[in-house]
């Protein structure tokens, strides 16, 4: 399960999720050895940080996407309700 700190960013948010659940697991059972337990939560807290960096980039293009057809479908509805009376 070790991974490359540099590589943590390459994956894509669900493999990212699945490992940071594999290791949460790995923890939770524990009888691992300290080092080996304090490795897997240094990766764990990697791949936690990727999986909210790439939920927050999610979460800015909606918001980008909602304002730039929000601002078009306000537009297109004021042209269709013609000028005011």
């Amino acid at each position: 399960m070790t991974q490359d700190p540099q590589d943590a960013g390459k994956l894509s948010f669900e493999d990212a999720l699945g490992r940071l659940g594999d290791t949460v697991r790995a923890l939770e059972a524990g009888g691992l050895p300290l080092d080996d337990a304090t490795r897997l939560y240094e990766e764990g807290m990697k791949l936690a940080r990727v999986c909210t960096e790439k939920l927050s980039a999610a979460e800015l293009t909606i918001t980008r996407i909602k304002t730039a057809y929000g601002e078009q479908m306000r537009l297109v509805q004021d042209s269709q309700a013609g000028p005011p009376s």
